[in-house]
């Protein structure tokens, strides 16, 4: 009986080690593959002389972000819903601020997204892979990269949530 026991423990073991290798494997494999096949092609573009306010409206529970684009659609700025929170809390109490500080956590309905979107956005390449792009959100803090050409033009935006959802798909 004890050697039944072993035997079905040591199959146990052996399946649970074969599927650990398999998914080290797959693991291996998501880094390689193109941004361009992951990231989200529908996304929330807007222009920066729109209200901020009307921006908030556009904001849905699966858009957590959007991309400021000129005419031609290249990326001027980016802001997501985490940067509009940040113009809502004050500066701390006891700081000691410039009056262009304190100017800049008023809203008002002339607030334009211009006025607080970011400027330089940390970006990824569209010929990019998941491995460069997952470095790239662990060393920067940022969970939302818009994927851009040469061009500066946007084709889409990867998001930690797309990467998840491939990682589930494989280990499967």
């Amino acid at each position: 009986m004890e050697r039944k026991v072993a035997r079905i423990m040591g199959k146990r073991k052996l399946i649970l080690l074969a599927r650990k290798k398999e998914l080290s494997h797959n693991i291996k494999y998501i880094s390689k593959v193109p941004v361009r096949i992951v990231m989200d092609k529908e996304f929330l573009k807007v222009r920066p002389e729109i209200p901020i306010f009307e921006l908030i409206g556009m904001f849905t529970s699966e858009e957590t972000s959007a991309v400021v684009v000129d005419e031609r659609d290249r990326l001027i700025g980016f802001i997501t819903m985490k940067d509009l929170l940040s113009y809502f809390v004050p500066p701390r109490k006891y700081s000691v601020v410039g009056f262009g500080l304190l100017k800049r956590y008023a809203f008002t309905r002339a607030s334009r997204v211009a006025d607080v979107m970011v400027k330089r956005p940390i970006t990824i390449s569209v010929n990019d892979t998941l491995g460069h792009a997952i470095k790239l959100m662990i060393e920067t803090g940022k969970h939302h990269l818009p994927v851009i050409d040469e061009e500066r033009k946007v084709h889409g935006i990867l998001e930690v949530k797309d990467i998840i959802r491939l990682i589930r798909i494989v280990a499967m």
